[in-house]
């Protein structure tokens, strides 16, 4: 059997932290837009991401504004379909934006936050 080489990125981002008003309802948001839940407690949840990346979900100490952005942006293969999924999920997304590296939607997330949506401009090389 020949010996495969490992083509991803040798290195990853490892956490990500976000804070929100109501853990809870941020991590099944997160789950419904297609994170991998870990573990979700009243105080603390963690959620994976494509990659093993993870989001640990805390309280915040102070609430972010509403409409604010939020502190990272998600990348999706197929942004259409993603479009089409959250639309019938009941999340408003905008229109796409059509750009020259990645065609783009946002839609209101957990405490407030706007998520972009980006698609992915990894044209099928290993992430």
């Amino acid at each position: 059997m020949p010996d495969t080489i490992d083509q991803r990125p040798p290195v990853a981002v490892g956490h990500v932290r976000m804070e929100v008003s109501d853990v809870g309802a941020a991590a099944r948001w997160l789950e419904t837009v297609g994170l991998r839940p870990i573990v979700t407690q009243e105080a603390f949840a963690v959620l994976e991401l494509r990659g093993g990346t993870h989001l640990v979900v805390r309280p915040a100490a102070t609430p972010p504004a509403p409409g604010t952005a939020a502190p990272f942006d998600l990348m999706v293969d197929d942004v259409d379909a993603t479009h089409r999924d959250y639309a019938a999920k009941g999340f408003a997304p905008s229109a796409i934006s059509r750009g020259r590296i990645h065609d783009s939607f946002t839609v209101a997330g957990p405490s407030g936050f706007v998520f972009t949506v980006n698609s992915s401009h990894a044209r099928g090389r290993p992430v």
